[in-house]
C-alpha cells in the first residue's frame, strides 16, 4: 500500500482533479488487472486505448485515474491526474510504486540491433561465475539467481521491470543485465529506471515496420544514451559506424570496443572453430567456446563491461573461457554421420550474413551448407528479398521456409523472399511452406560432413500462426531428425 501522492513523484502532471491523499493497493494499465483501490493509468496503444476503458476500470475498483486526455463526464469520487505521456508517467509511478529499486542495484542496458540477447546473458553467467547474486531481464527469459520466469517482450513493461528487480533486491542480486529494445525505449518503459552503464552493440536494417525509418530506429537507440547520468559509463562497438553517434550527447563516460579500429577495449581473432575461438582480448589471449566474428565483438563487450564494473581482468577471462553459447544463438549439434546442424535466432539482414559468413570462414570447403530460413509476419517486409538473398548467395542450398507467419498467409511471405534471389542464384533455392517439412528436407539432402542452418526462430519454442502458438523447437526438431536418420542407416 503506498500514497498516491508519494507514487505520482516526479510526474510531470499537468492538471489534477481530485485528492492525492489516496491509498493506493495496486497499479494497473490493463483494465482485466483493476481491484480495489487501483490506480489505473490509460495509455494509447497501437491497437487499444486505455482510455476507453477508464470507466471499466473505475468499476473494478480504480479510485485514481492517469490519462492524457480527461474524460468528458468525470465522477466526484474518483480522483484525475492529466499527463502529457501516458507511458512516461506509468514508468516513473512503477519505480516509485516498487520504492525505486534500480537505484539499489548495478542495473547495465545492453541495446543494439543483434547480440543483446547474447551480452545480455553472458554477462549474467560471467558474474554468476565471479561469485554474485545476479538478475536477467532478456529476450529468452527473465532470471534471478537460479530461479527462471518466462517473458513475452525484450523489454518487458514498466510495472514487470520494476516488480522484477524489486524481487531482486529482496533476493540480494547486486548486479543486474537487462536487453533494452528500441520499442521499450519510444513506449518509454525505461524512463525512471536508473542505470550504472549501457552498452550498444551494432545497428542494422530491422523494425522498420514500426520505426518507419533507419533514421527514427537510430535515434531511438540514442536516446537511452542521451539519458544516461554522469556516474555512469556508455560503452559502444565503435566499429558500427553508429557506434561514436550513440555517445554524442551521453554525459556518461565513455568507453568502446573494437576489432577493427583502436579502441579502449580491443579484441583480435587469432583462431577461428567450431570448437571455439583464440581471441586476444586487450594484451592477453583467451580460448573460448563461442565461434564466430560476431561472438568475438560480444565477448568484447562482456569483458569490457566487467572490467568497468571493477572485476578483475585475469579472473574474468578465465570465467570467460568456462562461457557456453546463448540458446538458440549458433547451438550446433553433429550427428554420428558427421552433420553439423546450426540454429541460430538470425532474423535480420546482418545477423544471417554474420553467421553464413562464420560457417564459410571455419568450413573446408568440400561440404555443402544448407540453409532452412524464413521470415516473421506482420513485421518488417522490407529485409524479406534481402534475407533472401543473403541465403541463396552464401549457401550451396537454401530452403524458404515459414517461421512465425502471425496473421499472414505464409505462402505470400516466402513469394516476397523469393523476389530478392538473383537469377544466378534460383537453382539453389526450394521453397517448403511446413518448417517441419523443409528442416526434414534439409537433412535428407545433407551427406556427411555437411552443415545444416536453421535461422531465424533460435530459442523460440513455438511457431505462431493466426494467432495460436504451437509447440515448435527447431533444435530439438533437427535432433530427432538427424537421430531418426541414424537409425535409418
Amino acid at each position: 500500500m503506498k500514497n498516491l501522492k508519494d507514487i505520482v513523484y516526479k510526474v510531470a502532471v499537468e492538471a489534477v482533479f481530485g485528492t492525492t491523499d489516496l491509498t493506493i493497493n495496486t497499479v494497473a494499465f490493463d483494465s482485466r488487472k483493476v481491484n480495489q483501490h487501483t490506480l489505473f493509468v490509460a495509455q494509447k496503444g497501437l491497437h487499444v486505448d486505455g482510455h476507453d476503458y477508464i470507466d471499466k476500470a473505475i468499476f473494478l475498483g480504480a479510485v485514481a485515474v492517469i490519462c492524457e486526455t480527461l474524460p468528458k463526464k468525470k465522477q466526484t469520487n474518483i480522483t484525475y491526474l492529466q499527463v502529457k505521456d501516458s507511458n512516461e508517467a506509468l514508468a516513473i509511478v512503477a519505480s516509485n510504486f516498487y520504492d525505486n529499486p534500480s537505484n539499489k542495484i548495478n542495473l547495465i542496458g545492453i541495446t543494439g540491433t543483434n547480440g543483446k540477447t547474447t551480452v545480455a546473458t553472458l554477462l549474467f553467467e560471467l558474474f554468476q561465475k565471479l561469485g554474485y547474486s545476479v538478475g536477467l531481464l532478456s529476450t529468452v527469459n527473465i532470471r534471478i539467481n537460479d530461479k527462471t520466469f518466462s517473458t513475452l517482450h525484450t523489454t518487458p513493461d514498466s510495472l514487470k521491470i520494476n516488480q522484477y528487480l524489486s524481487k531482486m533486491i529482496a533476493a540480494g542480486v547486486a548486479y543486474c543485465f537487462m536487453e533494452v529494445s528500441s520499442h521499450g525505449i519510444h513506449q518509454k518503459r525505461t524512463a525512471g529506471l536508473h542505470f550504472r552503464g549501457g552498452v550498444f552493440t551494432n545497428l542494422t536494417h530491422d523494425h522498420l515496420d514500426y520505426h518507419k525509418t533507419f533514421k527514427e530506429y537510430r535515434d531511438i537507440k540514442k536516446q537511452f544514451f542521451d539519458a544516461l547520468p554522469k556516474a555512469a559509463f556508455s560503452l559502444v562497438n565503435s566499429d558500427d559506424k553508429n557506434g561514436l553517434f550513440m555517445l554524442q550527447n551521453t554525459k556518461a563516460k565513455q568507453f568502446t570496443y573494437a576489432l577493427k579500429s583502436y579502441a579502449d577495449f580491443n579484441i583480435k581473432i587469432l583462431e577461428n572453430q567450431f570448437s571455439g575461438m583464440l581471441l586476444h582480448v586487450n594484451t592477453k589471449e583467451v580460448w573460448v567456446k563461442l565461434i564466430g566474428r560476431f561472438n568475438a565483438y560480444n565477448v568484447g563487450a562482456v569483458f569490457a563491461v566487467a572490467i568497468l564494473l571493477e572485476q578483475n581482468e585475469l579472473e574474468v577471462l578465465q570465467k570467460i573461457s568456462e562461457l557456453n553459447s546463448v540458446s538458440g544463438r549458433f547451438q550446433y549439434l553433429i550427428s554420428e554421420e558427421n552433420i553439423t546442424a546450426i540454429v541460430d535466432y538470425a532474423h535480420t539482414p546482418d545477423a544471417l550474413k554474420n553467421v553464413l559468413e562464420t560457417i564459410n570462414d571455419i568450413r573446408t570447403g568440400n561440404e555443402d551448407v544448407i540453409t532452412v530460413v524464413g521470415c516473421g509476419g506482420d513485421r518488417d517486409k522490407s529485409k524479406r528479398p534481402i534475407m533472401a538473398h543473403i541465403a541463396s548467395q552464401l549457401s550451396n542450398q537454401a530452403i524458404f521456409t515459414s517461421d512465425n507467419p502471425r496473421t499472414e498467409n505464409p505462402q505470400t511471405i516466402i513469394e516476397e523472399m523469393e523476389a530478392g534471389v538473383a537469377p544466378q542464384n534460383y537453382r539453389k533455392t526450394l521453397s517448403i511452406l511446413d518448417r517441419e517439412q523443409a528442416i526434414k528436407t534439409a537433412v535428407k539432402m545433407a551427406q556427411t560432413g555437411d552443415i545444416i542452418l536453421i535461422a531465424g526462430k533460435g530459442h523460440e519454442t513455438y511457431q505462431e500462426i493466426n494467432g495460436v502458438r504451437t509447440d515448435f523447437d527447431d533444435y530439438k526438431k533437427v535432433n530427432q531428425l538427424l537421430i531418426k536418420l541414424k537409425d535409418a542407416h
